[in-house]
């Protein structure tokens, strides 16, 4: 038996069909489980079916893996669901990567040491060491990996020691400039969220913002999404911009693109760890 109040989030993506919502709210009534918020969504392109339902099992109810097994004979084998159980209590552990631009990092560990992540931070990975005073005041583990031609496997490879051995759930590229190999994403699917600058594919490389400045852009902005071999084109999880004009400097244009980097990317590791985030092939569907 579960604890009293012990509260799950159930997500589920499956061909649509006639009797889905019904099937699974009999399936937690039956065994005396409240839904505390539900959402759903049925792409009419892809003929999918997007659900998510955070509920209570109460002090009646079942074990998360009691319900697991139960769920996957009773429901999801004959809607052929893609499905989990979360354990809506547990905070992922989320290991951090940065370069040299720490004001993604600074805002994600003020997040954190505030409350408003509900993560755990077990690890601080750079190919840099500007940042480990900044981990250590946060007591938290600082990795130095420095890429260069010759090492990138092996620092790979050690990374994925680390991911490994600190049980993380999720990498966050809080503006991590090492393009991460083919391998590594293949591994880390769905694991890893990168930020950046929305101006790609027209400015790339260095100083972006400079490059938009001289093009007189009018709106700027950052993505959030989850890496892939293809760099800078996985499903998209949140995006901003703001509007800016000609009175506007360059250094103006980069101190407004890092304050919306910060928030998209706060936004979307904060709706992965709620389990809000579900792919839909090249896209994604996102539970606010």
């Amino acid at each position: 038996m579960s604890d009293t109040g012990s509260e799950y989030i159930l997500t589920i993506s499956c061909p649509d069909a006639v009797g889905i919502v019904y099937a699974v709210s009999g399936f937690l009534a039956d065994r005396s489980c409240n839904i505390i918020d539900s959402a759903q969504f049925g792409d009419r392109v892809s003929g999918l079916f997007f659900l998510r339902i955070h509920f209570s099992a109460g002090s009646a109810g079942p074990s998360q893996a009691t319900l697991k097994t139960d769920f996957a004979t009773q429901v999801a084998e004959r809607f052929a669901m893609t499905w989990n159980v979360h354990d809506a209590s547990r905070r992922q552990r989320v290991l951090i990567m940065v370069s040299k631009f720490g004001h993604c990092l600074n805002d994600l560990l003020y997040r954190y040491r505030t409350g408003y992540l509900p993560i755990e931070i077990p690890a601080i990975v750079s190919n840099h060491r500007d940042f480990y005073q900044l981990a250590a005041w946060h007591n938290i583990p600082f990795h130095h990996l420095p890429v260069g031609p010759d090492n990138k496997a092996q620092q790979e490879e050690r990374l994925l020691e680390i991911v490994d051995t600190e049980k993380v759930d999720l990498v966050v590229l809080a503006r991590y400039m090492q393009v991460l190999s083919g391998k590594l994403c293949e591994r880390m699917a769905g694991r890893v969220i990168n930020i950046h600058h929305s101006f790609l594919p027209s400015f790339k490389g260095a100083k972006p913002y400079h490059q938009a400045h001289a093009r007189g852009v009018k709106l700027i902005g950052a993505t959030a999404h989850y890496v892939t071999s293809n760099l800078d084109e996985g499903p998209i999880i949140e995006q901003e911009a703001e509007r800016v004009d000609h009175t506007m400097t360059p250094d103006d244009l980069v101190a407004i693109g890092r304050d919306i980097e910060n928030v998209v990317l706060a936004r979307a590791v904060r709706y992965h760890v709620e389990h809000r985030v579900l792919l839909n092939g090249n896209k994604t569907v996102v539970f606010r």
